[in-house]
């Protein structure tokens, strides 16, 4: 065995790919209890089918990633990235409602309204606020410097 020391905290790809997975998870979620709660539809323009909200999410799921990765650039980064994060990833989710909309064949005057009843309405900052709370366990992950946890037999000999 070496005593070499393991690198601290969580390297920057491995903390997009984790926080980008707990924003999409943030972000389903939150549109699923938010629309269960507001008894209305994410979309509410009728005959889009689900295309446009999946290109949205994945729209919002590039930009939040793209913007976080963007932000972990510095040692060490800080907390404040987490606000463009959302901002992108906000963005990301309307101009992907518009994407898909014109993607699946709809009428652009359509796909408008709908980006738009999903900025104006709760859609928009249920992603943002996914968004925020995913950028912070990102930032959160790099910044920490502690080791993993270790059992007791795995240390030397020696230190018993």
């Amino acid at each position: 065995m070496t005593n070499e020391q393991r690198p601290a905290g969580v390297s920057p790809p491995v903390a997009v790919v984790f926080a980008a997975v707990v924003f999409i998870a943030l972000s389903i979620g939150g549109l699923g209890v938010a629309s269960l709660i507001v008894d209305a539809d994410v979309i509410p323009v009728r005959g889009l089918g689900a295309i446009p909200g999946v290109v949205g999410q994945l729209l919002a799921l590039g930009a939040f990633a793209a913007t976080l990765r963007w932000g972990l650039r510095a040692d060490p980064p800080g907390y404040l990235i987490a606000v463009p994060c959302a901002i992108s990833a906000y963005l990301g989710e309307v101009l992907g409602i518009v994407v898909g909309a014109l993607v699946s064949g709809a009428d652009p005057a359509r796909g408008v309204a709908a980006a738009g009843s999903v900025a104006l309405g709760f859609p928009g900052p249920v992603v943002a606020v996914a968004a925020l709370l995913a950028a912070l366990f990102g930032i959160l992950l790099v910044r920490a410097r502690t080791n993993g946890p270790r059992w007791r037999w795995e240390d030397d000999a020696d230190d018993l």
